[in-house]
């Protein structure tokens, strides 16, 4: 099974701490840009079966609801569909009742809505053009437009970000109509506005701080029946996302649009940043980063941020007692070393010293 992402980097306003690749919203541009992506979708004939598809961005809603319906039809052409879960990143701002509905008609079946606090206070910290209640009423207008399965993200460790106003968020979280939380923790990218603000640095949590709000936010959301099986990924009992557990179990994905990234028949690779290049070119250009994606290292680092981890003779390390000692990993009955949650809160050094 191979899944199809597709990015969209388009944004309206680009937020202070986002270090991703998009550029500004022209009609004509996102014409050509849709134009290319369906040209792309014929030109690589998938041959295996696709059942997930994701529109990431940037904003993939400043596409009209009638660019979404061509893209899935090409998918329904050009590709061999089964059953596919079809992700959409949304914003909470703006467009809500029809857009949503006519999308939903077209075929997106799983909404990822960018929330990212239920704190009027830190939204506006992050530059978000959004409310509390947009959010709220978001989800809640997805939900009655017949979406069941909805994603919500939530960013941790912001400044001044108080044990308080993190369970404030959490608790108007859970009493939404949301299947799965995606939870990250603010990361200071160099070059982004957050980085050049001094005022903002001195505020931000330390190490500690950061990971008590991350371990709070983990055992809240599991005590509402809302399990951690991803490092930052949480879900109802079978709303894991099918297409996000292709990046960490090493399955096949193909990425389509300037930016995006694939692994992808035995490589991977990644399409230049530059939208012109992209639409102006019959076929996407290829950067070829490893022509052997799925050696042991990448298996490691790849499987260790899932519950599920990885099996105890790929690792052979010395270092395994010592980190189950610390409580940072644990072996299962199935002979698997996965992390615990405590682990997660300090993974990239457990996996740099494991690897």
């Amino acid at each position: 099974m191979t899944g199809i992402y597709i990015h969209v980097p388009f944004c309206a306003k680009k937020c202070p701490y986002c270090a991703f690749f998009s550029e500004q919203y022209g009609r004509k541009t996102v014409d050509n840009y849709v134009k290319a992506v369906i040209r792309n979708l014929q030109l690589y004939q998938v041959n295996d079966t696709v059942d997930t598809i994701y529109f990431g961005g940037g904003t993939p809603s400043l596409l009209t609801a009638g660019q979404i319906s061509d893209i899935l039809e090409a998918c329904s052409k050009y590709l061999h569909l089964y059953q596919p879960e079809i992700t959409f990143e949304f914003n909470p701002t703006g467009k809500r009742n029809t857009y949503l509905h006519d999308i939903h008609s077209a075929g997106v079946n799983r909404l990822s809505i960018g929330t990212q606090s239920f704190s009027d206070s830190q939204l506006k910290l992050l530059g978000r053009t959004h409310s509390v209640n947009d959010g709220i009423r978001t989800v809640e207008t997805a939900f009655q437009v017949g979406f069941n399965n909805i994603s919500c993200d939530l960013m941790l460790a912001l400044p001044e970000q108080s044990e308080l106003i993190l369970h404030e968020t959490l608790e108007t979280l859970v009493k939404l109509p949301i299947t799965h939380v995606s939870a990250y923790l603010l990361q200071i990218e160099e070059g982004t506005p957050f980085s050049q603000n001094q005022d903002l640095l001195a505020r931000c949590l330390d190490d500690d701080q950061s990971a008590d709000r991350y371990l709070q936010t983990v055992h809240f959301l599991e005590d509402a029946g809302i399990h951690q099986y991803e490092v930052s990924s949480f879900a109802k009992k079978g709303f894991e996302s099918r297409h996000n557990l292709k990046y960490w179990k090493c399955v096949d994905y193909l990425g389509i649009g300037a930016g995006a990234h694939s692994c992808y028949m035995g490589k991977r690779f990644y399409v230049p940043e530059d939208v012109s290049q992209f639409c102006d070119g019959e076929h996407q250009t290829e950067i070829i980063l490893s022509e052997n994606p799925y050696d042991r290292e990448e298996r490691i680092m790849l499987g260790l941020r899932t519950v599920e981890g990885v099996p105890a003779e790929l690792v052979k390390s010395q270092k395994i007692p010592l980190f189950q000692k610390a409580g940072y990993l644990r072996i299962g009955e199935n002979g698997n070393i996965s992390l615990t949650a405590e682990g997660f809160a300090v993974s990239n050094a457990v996996i740099s010293a494991m690897i």
